[in-house]
């Protein structure tokens, strides 16, 4: 009787034993994914990231996308039209839930083999059932496990780096698209006046009243107007077109798309360097990627050692024999183990590789801390130009301009000067426009540049903008 308890108990405690091996595999579900990414991107996302899977969550992005498109976009609301609309994304979120359910997965234990012969000799019968699994796969589960969440954890960091990428390239289209949206009313403008002042100068040439090279110079300048107009047409419509892609929007919704007139005012100041330190996030995406792949290196060099000089698989027998000439029955039972013996692959080269990748993730590691900070000092210094630059065009040269351009209006008023000369002062203001707008354009490119590197996805933002002078034959003369 005490025998039959003992036994009783040896299952019971294998059978928990099994049940906390099972519960204690690494899984991951897409709630876990998409909060763990909305965790690490809330300052872009504010949360709204979510998969959709049925008809009915279909819908309701629908309707919430139709609601946007209602009113003209502005850059947060084109974030959330993208987190909305966008089936790119929806299909960067899908792609992430499996390479995060594939990594999981890879710290399971493998199923084991039922196997049954039946064999007839004679008036022999025999019943053969083995049930077989790989020892090395329990032994080892808790590091496989351990490998199985970092694996995990950077399927979720490198999804979280995708999702800034897409959100910036948002961001970034939405600036450009509203830039040409207001180079295109300017050129519209310097075409009308071009238009007039050609015109103007044909007819004083006809009734003799002005020389040939005078009439070509408007000519001329009304033949770039006209050039600058079609390009900045072509640059809204492509623009928008990128915007329109990045947005996910269909054809009858990109037909309803309304964006701003013009870019929103500079703040009224720019971000100190003492306050870019304290918005960086002390886990960057960039660090805690490569932290994660060294520690999983590590462990995964562990489980190589042994793993690459054998396997072990152990198999629990039952067999019957039935002789029906004698009218006996036996049940022989047992086990076996198999081993992997090392005789022509000690597992050297699997050993080399491991430890070449351990050795790759540690100086990957320590070169990502170092670029991480040469990265936001250099996002920051283009994000101060661009500020500084677009302020000064905002404060010193537009106004100046301006004056000049009403002191010319009230000498051309007192018949101090002609109209020509009025146009061409007209003409020097064309580039100071189009600098000043360049230049806001510029801000806001790298302030979504430098955004994304906080978190610590670094984005180049471009700084090319040049100063404009007036042309020598300016309306001084």
């Amino acid at each position: 009787m005490t025998r039959i308890i003992s036994c009783r108990r040896i299952k019971l405690a294998a059978v928990v034993l099994a049940i906390g091996v099972l519960y204690g595999c690494a899984s991951v579900s897409l709630e876990q994914n998409v909060s763990r990414v909305n965790a690490d991107t809330s300052s872009l996302t504010d949360g709204q990231l979510k998969l959709a899977q049925t008809n009915q969550e279909r819908e309701q992005r629908a309707q919430l996308a139709a609601k946007l498109l209602n009113t003209p976009i502005g850059q947060k609301e084109a974030v959330q039209l993208a987190l909305t609309n966008s089936y790119a994304l929806q299909a960067l979120l899908a792609q992430g839930w499996a390479e995060s359910a594939d990594a999981a997965q890879s710290g399971r234990i493998s199923n084991p083999i039922f196997s049954f012969e039946r064999l007839v000799a004679g008036d022999e019968l025999e019943l053969g059932r083995a049930l077989s699994f790989g020892l090395l796969d329990v032994l080892t589960l808790p590091v496989r496990s351990g490998i199985a969440e970092r694996r995990i954890e950077q399927a979720q960091l490198r999804l979280s780096s995708e999702v800034v990428d897409r959100v910036t390239q948002v961001r970034q289209a939405w600036v450009r698209a509203l830039a040409a949206q207001q180079k295109l009313i300017y050129a519209q403008q310097v075409f009308v006046s071009a238009e007039a002042g050609a015109e103007l100068a044909r007819r004083m040439q006809s009734v003799g009243n002005f020389n040939r090279i005078s009439r070509a110079r408007e000519q001329s300048f009304y033949a770039d107007a006209a050039t600058r107009l079609a390009t900045a047409q072509h640059q809204v419509t492509a623009s928008k077109e990128v915007l329109v892609r990045l947005l996910g929007l269909d054809e009858a919704q990109a037909q309803i798309l309304k964006l701003p007139e013009r870019l929103p005012d500079l703040p009224q100041t720019a971000l100190e360097p003492q306050a870019v330190g304290a918005l960086a996030t002390q886990g960057r995406l960039d660090i805690r990627l490569a932290q994660s792949a060294l520690t999983s290196a590590g462990k995964a060099q562990g489980l190589n050692v042994v793993t690459s000089f054998t396997d072990i698989e152990l198999t629990a027998r039952r067999n019957t024999k039935i002789d029906n000439a004698a009218g006996t029955r036996t049940d022989p039972r047992g086990f076996e183990v198999a081993v992997r013996l090392p005789i022509f692959d000690w597992g050297g080269m699997q050993r080399d590789a491991w430890n070449a990748r351990t050795l790759a993730a540690a100086n990957q590691l320590e070169a990502t801390i170092r670029a991480a900070g040469s990265g936001l000092r250099e996002s920051y210094s283009a994000y101060r130009t661009a500020y500084d630059v677009a302020k000064h065009y905002r404060d010193e040269v537009v106004p100046l301009r301006r004056v000049i351009a009403d002191e010319n209006q009230l000498r051309y008023n007192g018949m101090i000067i002609g109209v020509f000369e009025l146009l061409a002062d007209a003409r020097d203001q064309v580039g100071t426009v189009t600098a000043a707008i360049d230049a806001q354009q510029y801000f806001w490119l790298a302030d979504a540049a430098l955004q994304a590197s906080l978190i610590g996805r670094p984005t180049t933002a471009s700084l090319t903008v040049t100063s404009n002078t007036p042309s020598a034959g300016g309306a001084g003369h």
